[in-house]
C-alpha cells in the first residue's frame, strides 16, 4: 500500500507540472492536487503504523512523540529545501523552476520508498 501511495503521489506531481505549464487554471490545479492528496493519505497512515510497530509497548508514548517531532522537522526542512530551489531558479524561468522543484520532491519520495523497502527487508 505504501509503494502504491507513493506512485500516486509521483503521478500527481507529474500531472501538476503538466497542468501548470499547459493549462494553469484553478479548477484543473485543484483536480491535480486532489490526486496528490489522495496519494499522501495512502502513504502517511501506513507509514505511521510501520514506524510505531517497531517501538516496544512500554515506550509507545515516547515513540509517538518522537515520530511526530521528526515528521514536523522533516516537513519543515523539505519545504525549505524545495522552496529554496524554486525561488533560486524562478528568475531564470518559472516553468523550469517548477519542474526542478517538483523533480526534487519526486526524488525525495523515491528515496524514502527505497529506504523503507530496505528497512523492511532488514527487519524481516
Amino acid at each position: 500500500m505504501l509503494i502504491e501511495g507513493c506512485a500516486i503521489q509521483i503521478a500527481g506531481l507529474v500531472a501538476l507540472a503538466l497542468t501548470a505549464v499547459v493549462m494553469p487554471t484553478a479548477p484543473m490545479l485543484a483536480l491535480v492536487l486532489m490526486v496528490f492528496g489522495y496519494g499522501q493519505g495512502l502513504v502517511m497512515a501506513p507509514l505511521s503504523g510501520v514506524v510505531l510497530a517497531t517501538v516496544k509497548p512500554i515506550a509507545a508514548g515516547s515513540g509517538a512523540g518522537l515520530y511526530g517531532t521528526v515528521t514536523q522537522i522533516g516537513n519543515a526542512a523539505g519545504v525549505a529545501a524545495i522552496g529554496a530551489v524554486f525561488f533560486g531558479l524562478k528568475q531564470n524561468s518559472p516553468s523550469y523552476a517548477l519542474f526542478a522543484a517538483l523533480s526534487l520532491f519526486a526524488l525525495s519520495i523515491m528515496t524514502c520508498v527505497a529506504f523503507l523497502t530496505w528497512m523492511r527487508r532488514a527487519t524481516a
